[in-house]
């Protein structure tokens, strides 16, 4: 991406604020804090979080794909890395030689993990994944003691943890189902150690569960905090004094004045009540402004909310300024703070109808990002 980072365009990542939040949560938690760093760290880019995240605090990473953790590791990471699923065959040589931490919770994998770090001769880690309740994925509760006892039969594979993934500790009247999850999860736990098996970590709490404390600290012997660390988590009671990470600003590329009754971008959906100037913003759908943003949303230019004067279009988005003197090159903020006003990825998921993580992920890789260290 080295010919877009002299873009009208770009994301501010402030890495004190992603370090202050894994500080924060790792005071909070009752075990080890393993940051999790899949999908680009949420798009607020991986090996810079990875480092930072380390460097506040967290003792291991978490990721989705053995190429996320190949990144991370060719970097200079030598910390813990969980691949939180299962991985194709092909891609088993590469999780073993690079020293990440493999998921099971098939009889298949297992084997075909364990054959692969026999030929290789090296020792994997080996978390099993219990589905207690969200039904993505995960071994069945009653098969977790015939998986773990087949992980011990193979000399290369360690079990180091046994963990599973609550599917409502974000929402606060959903206990219930939380904590039918943890009772599960307790028993497994208790199945395991009938038999002499004691992985050296039990987890189960996500960010929202870290921050609400669910479940004992038998449970939670390492949590996987995720996008509480990037500021933006959706709770109502906790996570209040968690910083936004990410900011995503641009420059005013076009100034123009447009006569009232006149459309603006595809299809002249809104004709303008009045006279107005309007701002061409060089950023669009293709850079992660969703689309639909442009009929409730809004961007800032000199402190003050200004509407999108039409459609969000691929590279570009056009807002209306009424009388005031916008400049070419003057600055806006589409997620962020100016003046006394901010936008924050929770107004954009709420009138997006989606989640904040689905709208940091989704700022493109063209978007260049600027570190503040």
């Amino acid at each position: 991406m080295s010919g877009n980072t002299h873009r009208f365009a770009w994301a501010e990542i402030d890495l004190g604020a992603y370090r202050r939040n894994v500080a924060r949560l790792a005071k909070s938690a009752r075990g080890e804090t393993w940051s999790v760093v899949k999908a680009d760290a949420y798009g607020h880019g991986a090996i810079e979080c990875a480092r930072a995240a380390l460097e506040a605090g967290a003792t291991g990473l978490c990721v989705a794909l053995v190429g996320e953790g190949e990144e991370i590791r060719l970097a200079g990471v030598a910390a813990p890395i969980l691949v939180m699923s299962e991985q194709p065959p092909d891609q088993l040589e590469d999780l073993v030689r690079l020293g990440l931490t493999a998921t099971v919770y098939n009889p298949g994998s297992i084997d075909a993990l364990a054959r692969v770090a026999s030929r290789i001769g090296v020792m994997t880690k080996v978390h099993l994944k219990v589905d207690t309740g969200m039904h993505r994925v995960g071994a069945a509760p009653a098969d977790a003691v015939k998986h773990a006892q087949l992980i011990a039969s193979h000399e290369w594979l360690e079990l180091e943890g046994v963990y599973t993934h609550l599917a409502t500790a974000d929402m606060l009247d959903r206990d219930v189902d939380s904590q039918r999850q943890v009772t599960i999860m307790t028993e497994v736990v208790g199945d395991l150690r009938k038999v002499g098996i004691a992985p050296r970590h039990v987890h189960i709490a996500n960010s929202a569960a870290t921050l609400r404390q669910l479940g004992d600290s038998s449970l939670n012997t390492l949590h996987r905090v995720g996008i509480a660390s990037y500021g933006a988590l959706e709770v109502d009671g906790v996570g209040s004094d968690l910083e936004p990470v990410m900011s995503l600003k641009a420059r005013v590329s076009h100034v123009q004045t447009v006569d009232a009754g006149e459309g603006v971008s595809y299809g002249l959906r809104r004709p303008l009540e009045r006279r107005t100037t309007v701002a061409t913003i060089p950023i669009g759908y293709a850079d992660g402004v969703r689309r639909a943003w442009w009929e409730r949303g809004a961007v800032l230019i000199g402190g003050k909310r200004r509407a999108f004067a039409g459609v969000v279009t691929m590279d570009q988005v056009m807002v209306e300024c009424g009388d005031d003197a916008v400049r070419v090159a003057d600055e806006v903020v589409l997620l962020g703070s100016q003046g006394g006003e901010n936008i924050s990825a929770g107004d954009w998921a709420k009138a997006l109808g989606t989640i904040s993580y689905e709208v940091l992920t989704g700022i493109s890789p063209r978007v260049p990002r600027r570190y503040i260290r």
